[in-house]
């Protein structure tokens, strides 16, 4: 999708932003163009930004960017790049699903940041594919569309479809489009002005290491909390996990206590919670459904241990979103 530029070709990113989209993915997709440009001292990049109707809509955080301009004023063969944010299931409507499909005939290169991913599969431009999506709804776009191929790598270039994680990981894969289109010189030079020590690929993990997030760096409690977190929907019990571990129950539990200050069917169960959680706010999933999804063998038992750990029952939370 990014060539080696021809000499004295502008490329043209088109940004479609909806409401509550995540401005800091915006702009960090966006400044490393204007930097190419003036590092380079020529118009290599240029962009427009537009919304539903050409009415500018709040970002997450307030505030409001002017100058956008309609959706049929997309200039097709520009990369288009869907920006989302918070509640994206709810804040992208079916007129921007039926412009996508329509600008996807077209045969532009589509794209999207943060949860825009969400968009473009709801439209059905990601079957098939390889994709990625904030972390914090992998889950939910990968119960919602199992025909797509769910990734938690920073971005993914697949085809004519590009999609990025969000957060400052749009400054990734635009210093990916610049080194691709421009050279490896260009994009060190923009990200040296950005002060960053280096270039992430796009295999790098949107989250931070596991030791670093929970301070522990024991190797056998870090194996387990793996094993744990990649069997969410069918929990494995403590004996499996602590034979896994090489390790007897006794030690587990001792682990646990010493480094975590809970026991494993504690942690385990608050990880399946917090997915749990991300599933109510992020899909329409039945509750039973999100139950099961996370390990739960009915809906009153996931609906008591919900409550005793968020004060409220799933179906509050959900009433409280609506």
């Amino acid at each position: 999708m990014f060539e080696k530029a021809r000499k004295e070709e502008v490329f043209h990113i088109s940004f479609v932003l909806v409401p509550s989209y995540s401005m800091i993915s915006f702009t960090s997709a966006v400044e490393p163009f204007r930097l190419a440009n003036r590092t380079s001292g020529e118009e290599l990049y240029s962009w427009s930004l537009h919304c539903e109707n050409g009415v500018p809509v709040k970002a997450s955080n307030g505030l409001s960017l002017q100058e956008t301009l309609r959706l049929d004023e997309v200039n097709p063969k520009s990369l288009v790049l869907l920006v989302g944010g918070l509640d994206i299931h709810r804040n992208v409507s079916s007129g921007v699903l039926n412009w996508l499909r329509k600008i996807d005939r077209m045969g532009a290169n589509l794209g999207a940041l943060c949860t825009g991913s969400f968009a473009l599969a709801k439209a059905g431009l990601l079957d098939g594919h390889s994709a990625t999506i904030h972390w914090e709804n992998i889950a939910a776009l990968s119960e919602e569309f199992p025909e797509v191929e769910i990734t938690s790598d920073i971005y993914e270039i697949d085809g004519k479809r590009v999609t990025c994680a969000g957060g400052t990981a749009p400054l990734d894969l635009a210093l990916h489009v610049i080194s691709q289109q421009h050279g490896s010189e260009l994009a060190a030079s923009v990200a040296d002005q950005f002060m960053i020590e280096r270039i992430r690929d796009e295999f790098d993990n949107q989250k931070v290491s596991l030791p670093a997030r929970l301070g522990v760096k024991h190797p056998k409690l870090l194996q387990v909390i793996q094993r744990m977190e990649a069997n969410l929907e069918e929990p494995l019990s403590r004996s499996d996990l602590a034979e896994e571990a090489n390790l007897s129950t006794r030690q587990l539990e001792r682990l646990f206590r010493k480094y975590l200050n809970r026991s494993p069917a504690r942690y385990y169960l608050e990880l399946r919670l917090k997915r749990a959680r991300l599933l109510l706010l992020q899909t329409n999933m039945s509750v039973i459904d999100v139950a099961l999804a996370c390990g739960f063998v009915s809906a009153s038992h996931f609906s008591k241990c919900y409550r005793d750990c968020y004060h409220k029952t799933p179906r509050k939370e959900r009433g409280l979103l609506s």
